[in-house]
């Protein structure tokens, strides 16, 4: 098989620029405050937002769970809140995630009658309408930050609970497994009982284990992984001084990706920690971002190219306690950085890459008067002149990756060309075409949602993807979890 490498095309200087698509603001004006913790891309192209709405702290008066979806451009489309019976119960939303029937799964936090928190689970019809609602652990202090959809299903939940055998004041990283109706089927604690352990993010990984990021007494970021029913694995720490692990996502090597705080080797009094493991939680890297002031990570992402995507705060950089975006290579190194300020003191808590290849982040805006921020990041652009844009054909790693319930495969046209893409599973047998016609020169993308030619859903597994165009021909793996 020849492979075919087209020489210099034309020719520009590569510089990038990251355009703001648009910027959205929710919220009341009557002097509440509204945040939104968590944004994810929807199958219809829109978003998905939840977070805390209408909460009055001056007044006393709590806040309620909100549940927000706005269409691909940020216009609203419906807006829903999830509360208890009283004005002073607090509630708040942490993390949403579109389940395979078209609805909404959140989780979060509410008020307990012992004047603690419980865990929170909200199930939702596709319109934000409640199904169904659970809460576990009701004493003590217990939070729930991140949740996802099970192949069976059910639900894992991640957060940190009082639950222990010391009781209230130790703390350890929670993992909570239900059913497809939110019953509980069983709860893991893990932490030292004699130090404040807290988890703030995790996810399902490749093996259908479990991995889960926080904090040790606020001394050190910990990494903990687990087996498919929650046993420990291995457990990692790192840092020093003052260090916490605030997001962390499996990378396509089987590694890990993770960002918080530090004081360890900061520019200031905190830095935007962020560290790169092996499969087995091993330091590969770490990197830290930060000026003079105050620098939080909150979020991050690896991206389709594979590098990283950062959402934080900043007190060092542009006008002062603004929003920050940093994209890094795949070494940590940073690529270009972005700061967003709209009134008062800016906040990036969630950021995803969209199927176009940009980025979109939520958080808060203002001071007294505090508003969901929303902003919609374009693709990177390369313009100028003098050097060479792309020369060969190519196709990218798959985004996200693992994926559940589709994912957006990137290529590169040199001149234009018949296109195959066809997805095989790992026997060799044809799953589904996605395109198969001539496509002019240029960046290209397609969506797979995660069915067969006959639009029936696939199991999870690892599966292929193929592109060929004239006589190139690349191959690449990625995963689908359920």
């Amino acid at each position: 098989m020849k492979r075919l490498i087209i020489s210099l095309l034309f020719s520009v200087t590569v510089t990038f620029t990251q355009d703001t698509t648009w910027t959205k603001t929710f919220g009341g004006d009557g002097g509440g405050t509204d945040i939104g913790y968590s944004v994810k891309q929807t199958t219809d192209g829109g978003y998905i937002i939840t977070g805390i709405t209408d909460f009055y702290p001056t007044t006393g008066i709590d806040g309620d769970v909100l549940l927000l979806k706005v269409d691909s451009i940020g216009t609203e489309e419906w807006t829903q809140k999830f509360g208890g019976n009283s004005e002073y119960i607090y509630d708040e939303g942490k993390s949403v995630q579109q389940t395979s029937d078209g609805g909404y799964i959140i989780t979060g936090i509410t008020e307990n009658s012992n004047n603690g928190t419980s865990v929170l689970l909200i199930k939702t019809d596709y319109m934000g309408t409640e199904e169904w609602r659970q809460t576990y652990i009701d004493f003590s202090i217990n939070e729930g930050h991140y949740v996802e959809q099970m192949s069976d299903g059910g639900f894992i939940i991640m957060g940190y609970s009082a639950l222990g055998p010391t009781g209230y004041g130790t703390y350890d990283f929670l993992l909570l497994k239900t059913d497809s109706l939110g019953n509980e089927e069983w709860t893991q604690l893990h932490g030292d009982v004699n130090t404040i352990d807290v988890g703030y993010h995790g996810q399902q990984t490749t093996d259908g284990g479990f991995i889960i990021v926080g904090e040790s007494d606020g001394s050190e970021v910990m990494l903990i992984k687990t087996d498919t029913q929650g046993d420990e694995e291995w457990s990692q720490t790192f840092g020093d001084g003052t260090s916490e692990g605030y997001c962390v996502q499996q990378t396509i090597d089987g590694g890990y990706i993770i960002t918080g705080i530090t004081n360890f080797n900061s520019n200031g009094y905190y830095d935007i920690y962020l560290i790169k493991t092996n499969s087995s939680g091993a330091e590969q890297w770490s990197r830290n971002f930060g000026g003079s002031g105050w620098e939080y990570g909150y979020s991050v992402k690896q991206t389709s190219d594979g590098g990283f995507i950062i959402a934080g705060h900043t007190t060092s950089y542009g006008l002062g306690g603004d929003a920050w975006i940093i994209k890094t290579n795949s070494n940590g190194n940073e690529e270009w950085n972005q700061t967003y300020h709209r009134g008062g003191s800016d906040f990036a808590y969630s950021v995803e890459q969209t199927t176009d290849g940009g980025f979109v982040f939520v958080g808060k805006t203002g001071s007294s008067n505090i508003d969901v921020l929303m902003v919609k990041i374009a693709p990177e652009i390369e313009v100028g002149i003098n050097e060479v844009l792309f020369t060969k054909y190519s196709i990218h790693q798959n985004y996200p990756n693992p994926f559940n319930p589709e994912t957006t495969l990137r290529y590169d046209l040199p001149e234009n060309s018949l296109v195959n893409i066809t997805i095989y599973d790992m026997l060799g047998r044809e799953v589904k075409t996605l395109i198969n016609h001539t496509q002019d020169a240029g960046y290209r993308s397609v969506i797979w949602d995660a069915t067969n030619d006959y639009g029936k859903p696939v199991s999870a597994g690892v599966y292929l993807y193929q592109i060929q165009a004239g006589e190139f021909v690349q191959t690449k793996k990625m995963v689908l979890l359920k």
